[in-house]
């Protein structure tokens, strides 16, 4: 595997005919953790989108996780999805389905037949997020924290490579939107690479790391200012 987990050169962002961003030029190494900036409509949805393939590439040259975006074939999407972990804002499980339900189904759908391997891996990314004990709970008997913690380890399903996370704690109050960041910050910490859209500045205070902002169709590093 490569030290360089993403890169992009010289790369626009469009959608129905319009440019979101242009000029991107970005490197993400191995276990870095960036967060992603801007107001609403700057482009950090449509970054992440681009990412996982959601987006076709069509300007300059864009690699992830070992992928060519600019060449990405549709067939190879799935695989490509496979080495990325992505949390969304909310959370997308499957109401009618269990915990430990919505992760066989992932596991399932990318690949996975044996029920005792399958067991195991449910069990250890939900450890890992503190959701050990709710596999047999429902959707809608979590908390909106309780829910984006199983989001978190639903993405850590398949080992992603880069974690993909837009807006993750955009439905939730700033206790528990602090509490699924420390999750993300120890993931990173065992070597996770993260990526996270956010517009919460007050977690950037408070768990400061590289930041990125989507300005004006470009996007720059800024240098945070901690009290």
């Amino acid at each position: 595997m490569s030290q360089t987990v993403l890169s992009l050169k010289n790369v626009a962002i469009s959608q129905e005919g319009n440019t979101i961003l242009s000029h991107i030029n970005l490197d993400v190494n191995h276990g870095e953790f960036i967060y992603i900036i801007g107001k609403t409509g700057s482009g950090k949805s449509s970054l992440m989108k681009t990412l996982y393939a959601d987006l076709p590439l069509t300007e300059g040259e864009g690699h992830v996780v070992d992928f060519d975006l600019a060449t990405l074939k549709e067939d190879d999407i799935p695989f490509l999805r496979r080495k990325i972990g992505i949390v969304f804002q909310d959370f997308k499980l499957l109401p009618d389905r269990s915990v430990k339900d919505n992760m066989l189904f992932v596991l399932k759908a990318t690949g996975w037949t044996d029920n005792d391997e399958m067991s195991r891996k449910i069990e250890e990314v939900l450890d890992k997020v503190g959701m050990k004990d709710f596999a047999n709970k429902m959707p809608h008997q979590l908390s909106g924290g309780e829910q984006q913690r199983v989001a978190i380890a639903r993405a850590l399903l398949n080992d992603p490579e880069l974690i993909l996370a837009d807006e993750p704690t955009g439905n939730l109050d700033p206790q528990t939107s602090s509490e699924v960041l420390e999750v993300l910050r120890k993931i990173n910490a065992n070597g996770k690479t993260i990526l996270m859209a956010t517009h919460d500045y007050a977690l950037l205070m408070k768990f400061p790391s590289k930041t990125l902002k989507c300005e004006d169709a470009r996007i720059f590093e800024v240098v945070q200012r901690t009290a």
